[in-house]
């Protein structure tokens, strides 16, 4: 059982940065895919960026690309998603999660854990 806890999330006006973070519970699942969500206010949750740890790769959204940024620190049993750049219609709960990959790497079929969210707001 892996339990992840996202932070990092806030308020900040249009073309900021903010980096969050999603700490893992357990070093034991490091070949894992790894990826960030966000569910808008009325709207779907929609995969936005995925890594997988046991070669770096990783994938995008096109939404999301060359502005977010997503990694990971073994070492610190976390994953980051760095947003620069960031806009109104970027605003939402984020979440992250992990799993195996079983279909397209944003897919939530892939994903079995996930944390509870953190909420991220653009606004001038």
């Amino acid at each position: 059982w892996v339990e992840l806890e996202e932070s990092g999330g806030g308020s900040v006006q249009p073309g900021g940065s903010l980096r969050l973070s999603c700490k893992e519970s357990t070093d034991s699942y490091n070949n894992y895919l790894r990826g960030w969500f966000r569910q808008a206010p009325g709207e779907e949750r929609e995969g936005i960026a995925s890594i997988y740890t046991g070669s770096g790769s990783t994938y995008y959204a096109t939404s999301v690309l060359g502005r977010f940024t997503i990694s990971h620190d073994e070492s610190k049993n976390t994953v980051y998603l760095q947003m620069n750049g960031l806009k109104p219609e970027d605003t939402g709960v984020y979440y992250c999660a992990a799993g195996l990959i079983r279909t397209g790497w944003l897919a939530e079929a892939n994903y079995d854990y996930w944390g509870k969210g953190t909420q991220v707001t653009v606004s001038a």
